[in-house]
Order: C-alpha cells, then structure tokens, then sequence
C-alpha cells in the first residue's frame, strides 16, 4: 500500500461524503474501523502485494477511550514506509444543527437528557488532540456536497503532470475569519472597492461588470501579474518536495467583489498553465 488517508473530524462535518468520494477514486474505504485495528490492517493489506495500493479510513469519536492510542499508531503506520495523510473536517456549530435538523439523525454523542449543542462541544473536546495532528483541517460550513467532492477529486485525483500540486483557490472575507486550511494568503484590500458602488453593492466578483469595474484600476492588472508569475514559479517548487496540494486564500473585507473575481482569474490561469485548480469562494451569500 502506497497511501493510507485518515478521515476524522465533528459528526455532520462530511466524512462520510468524503469517504463516498475516495471510493469513486478507487480507494479502498472502510468507515469506523476501530483504532486498534489500523495497524493489522495495513498489515494484512501490505500481504496482499499491490491489490490495494491506497485506502481511506474514517475514524470518530465513538471510538472514546481508544483515541488515546492513535499517536502511537500513527507512528507504526508511518514507520511501515506508508504515505500517511490526515484529514479533519469540522463545521461552525450553527450549520452543524442545521445539518442534524435536516437529516432528522441524533448526533453519535446525543445524551437523552442533553442538548444537541452539548454534545458538538462534547465531541470538539474529544477530538482536540486529533485536530493538532492533522495534516490538513477541513471546514465545510459553506460547502455544498458537490463543492467538497469536487475539492476533495481535485486534490486527489491522478494528473498528468504528478510532479505539480494540484491548487485550491479560496476567495474569503477578512470580517469572518482566515481560512484554517490556507498555505498561502494574499490580501487585496488595497484594491478599489465595488461595494461602496449601489450598482456594484448587490453582484458579487464573477460578474463582469464587477470585474469591469476592478480593471478600471492599474493595480489590478499590475498585482495579478506578480501573483501569476510567483505561482507559476512556486507551485512546482512544492511538487518537487513531494506536496500533493496547495490552498492558496485571496482575501478582502467581505469576501464577495474583490477577492472572487481574483480567484476566478487566478484559476484560469493556473489552469491554463496545466496546474490542476478548483475555485472556492468560502463567503458569497453571506450578509
């Protein structure tokens, strides 16, 4: 086995679509394997010779007590020559009740007496020592279920060019936070802003008269020049360390004009680069 993915993370954050979509990459997945299991597992799979050349495993907190052991089992996995990779989805607790209201399914740590809130917060404690572990922290309050499979298929997926990371672009405003998952992070707050135009107010950076209304600045074109050329030189540099993928944030205020219509930009023109790029934009359509 070449590469083991471990999937954790808050219930109702997306593991099990996640898992769906390893699947659909032909990973061999497997959901709630007890920790105490992953080590006989590998094993098994490694005697198996080159039938199962990458797997996926979700774990969450109803292992309980047997978390404790996971970084010793982490250290076995890894020292069997694997490609160990940990992914932690989390959620902001509004959407994760919203997520448990829609799906009508009780949350794994719901105690009779309890409150939904209670056990969110009972299940981000048991889970803290994962989350600093991880290789890469997921936050899935504003994506849809395709938006993650297709986040999750670029990053993954097999390229031509296996020697260049695949990108995620993310488009974010500064008011709701950074993005926990960002490698690298541009603020173009210093561009002309079209929310203070009424016309502009309403549309958000896809649209062109937007995008019209940024090219009307020579800081613009100048700064998307220097992005493009600095990516275009980087991202093989972080292939050629053996990095898979790269999340590279644009922000501004709000999230909304300046910062989408960069990222749209810059997705094209990685893709016309031949390296492989989703776009995100994490705060369109918040208020």
């Amino acid at each position: 086995m070449e590469r083991l993915v471990i999937i954790t993370g808050l219930s109702g954050s997306g593991k099990t679509l996640a898992a769906n979509c390893f699947e659909d990459l032909d990973y061999f997945c497997v959901d709630n394997l007890p920790v105490g299991l992953i080590p006989p597992f590998c094993e098994l799979i490694q005697r198996g010779g080159e039938q199962v050349r990458q797997a996926a495993l979700v774990i969450d907190a109803r292992e309980g007590t047997f978390l404790k052991a996971f970084p010793e089992m982490l250290h076995f996995v890894r020292s069997r020559h694997i490609l160990v990779e940990m992914l932690f989805f989390e959620c902001s607790d509004d959407v994760l009740k919203r997520r448990f209201s829609e799906s009508r399914r009780p949350h794994p740590l719901f105690e009779p007496q309890g409150t939904l809130e209670q056990a969110i917060r009972t299940e981000r404690d048991a889970l803290g020592p994962l989350r600093e572990v991880a290789d890469r922290i997921i936050d899935t309050s504003s994506f849809t279920s395709h938006q993650l499979r297709s986040f999750l298929k670029n990053l993954y997926r097999e390229t031509e060019r296996a020697d260049v990371p695949s990108v995620n672009v993310i488009s974010f405003g500064y008011k709701y936070g950074v993005p926990a998952e960002a490698d690298l992070m541009f603020d173009v707050r210093f561009l002309p802003n079209p929310y203070f135009d009424e016309r502009l107010r309403p549309l958000d950076g896809r649209d062109e008269s937007v995008q019209a209304f940024l090219d009307t600045s020579e800081l613009t074109e100048a700064f998307l020049e220097r992005l493009n050329g600095f990516l275009e030189y980087l991202v093989p540099l972080y292939g050629t360390e053996g990095k898979s993928y790269l999340s590279v944030a644009i922000g501004c205020t709000g999230g909304k004009h300046r910062s989408v219509a960069l990222a749209e930009r810059l997705g094209r023109f990685l893709e016309s680069r031949e390296i492989p790029a989703s776009v995100h934009h994490r705060d369109v359509g918040r208020e």
